[in-house]
């Protein structure tokens, strides 16, 4: 297997600039597609996950072009994919699969979906049964709940139920929610969305809801609980829409900051970004580092410039931050005492386990960690374990967060390292600019 060794580091500090946020890209990207008029995407990310969702594009009849590096003009199809059947593969792009299984519902098409063996384990049920009371024809064509899928012609709603009500439950992945509250303005009628459940991951939806006013859709949330979108609504270009940078990407180098002194910088996000992950920063402020942040950055420097200084332990929910709380973990083994997070349950049927991954990867370099259902507590050992060889499940955000081990002073390996191109194939070359 390809390892990548990571030397020791003494310091951390500098700036990067940050590459755009998955989580804003696929969703502008299925908007602008969908939208009626030409749409100019400026800071694309360039990722597996942003390639996937536009070759999907591509083979559903909607034409694209780069103009210029991580600048794309995306001309809009009005509402209606022209290309009515194909079979399209998704690899591990949660942000497109979900999204695309339901704006494709509500195409009159017959349509198959399939991902690398990952995306065919992580869980898609809520959301098929969602769109099923619709009137949505899916199919199975493997295991019941889960992709690869099959998508036929769809039923009169109305045979099923008046108006396009549905339910979905909101405590496995908030990307069921985005995906209907994405697909449901296709319909042309009134609709309702009740989510069963605690909505988890709550600033994704507001991502979501951000970038549909943009793209003229409005949306009456009731609480978290109900989300009713008025008839006769259409997606109509904004002409020109910026890609934040990364917030969950970010909080890698603020807490290279935090452990390698720092100050580190990272721009592309700052007090007027839309990004939930951006609380990161308040998190690692409780756990001691000094933050700075402006309209456009976020700056993040050790408790004290001197190496030795530790960070503070911390029991908190990380509910709302589920990527960003990765971190959070690793960074538990600098802490002084023993650091919980809670609520963090999606973990499970992310691009692996990473409560059961973060749990295994941490007592390599001699963490002692307890694992439960919905939470993990680590407490660091006195020295941590040099070498260790981090195994990381074709997950990038398990490579990025162990990388840190080696930015405060500890060698570590990190197996299959590209892994890391699902959302920044640079991340490596980026973080030896700033941390040496």
């Amino acid at each position: 297997m390809e390892h990548l060794d990571l030397s020791p580091c003494s310091t951390a500090a500098g700036t990067i600039r940050l590459p755009g946020s998955k989580s804003i890209s696929n969703r502008t990207l299925l908007l602008a597609a969908l939208a009626h008029g030409t749409t100019e995407v400026r800071g694309l990310l360039d990722s597996d996950d942003t390639r996937r969702m536009l070759e999907a594009l591509q083979a559903l009849g909607v034409e694209w072009e780069e103009v210029t590096e991580r600048d794309y003009v995306v001309h809009g199809v009005g509402g209606a994919f022209p290309v009515k059947s194909g079979e399209l593969f998704l690899g591990n792009a949660g942000t497109a699969f979900r999204p695309l299984t339901a704006a494709l519902a509500l195409m009159d098409g017959n349509y198959t979906l399939k991902g690398v063996a990952r995306m065919h384990e992580r869980p898609i049920g809520d959301l098929v049964d969602a769109l099923r009371k619709l009137g949505a024809q899916i199919d199975y064509l493997g295991q019941e709940g889960y992709p690869p899928l099959r998508i036929r012609p769809w039923q009169n709603p109305h045979d099923v139920t008046p108006g396009l009500h549905t339910q979905v439950r909101g405590d496995v992945s908030s990307q069921f929610l985005t995906a209907l509250l994405m697909a449901l303005p296709l319909g042309g009628e009134d609709a309702r969305i009740e989510v069963v459940g605690e909505l988890i991951s709550k600033p994704y939806i507001e991502i979501t809801l951000n970038l549909l006013r943009r793209f003229g859709v409005h949306v009456d949330r009731r609480g978290w609980n109900e989300f009713h979108l008025p008839a006769r609504q259409s997606y109509h270009s904004p002409k020109t829409i910026r890609v934040e940078g990364d917030a969950s990407s970010a909080s890698y180098f603020l807490a290279a900051g935090a452990i390698g002194g720092g100050p580190v910088r990272v721009e592309g996000v700052g007090n007027s970004s839309i990004q939930g992950d951006v609380k990161f920063a308040e998190t690692l402020a409780q756990m001691g580092a000094l933050i700075a942040m402006g309209e456009d950055w976020i700056e993040a420097t050790g408790p004290i410039v001197a190496r030795g200084k530790k960070l503070t332990a911390i029991d908190a929910d990380l509910n709302h931050i589920p990527d960003a709380a990765m971190t959070i973990a690793v960074l538990a083994l600098f802490a002084d005492g023993t650091t919980t997070i809670r609520n963090v349950a999606s973990w499970r049927v992310k691009e692996t386990d990473r409560l059961s991954a973060m749990a295994i990867e941490l007592r390599k370099v001699g963490a002692a960690v307890e694992e439960g259902t919905d939470y993990i507590r680590i407490t660091p050992p006195a020295a941590l374990v040099p070498n260790a060889v981090i195994d990381t499940y074709d997950d990038h955000r398990m490579a990025m967060c162990f990388s840190l081990v080696a930015v405060a002073g500890t060698p570590i390996r990190v197996n299959d390292p590209k892994c890391v191109a699902k959302t920044f194939p640079e991340y490596f070359e980026v973080l030896a600019r700033v941390a040496r």
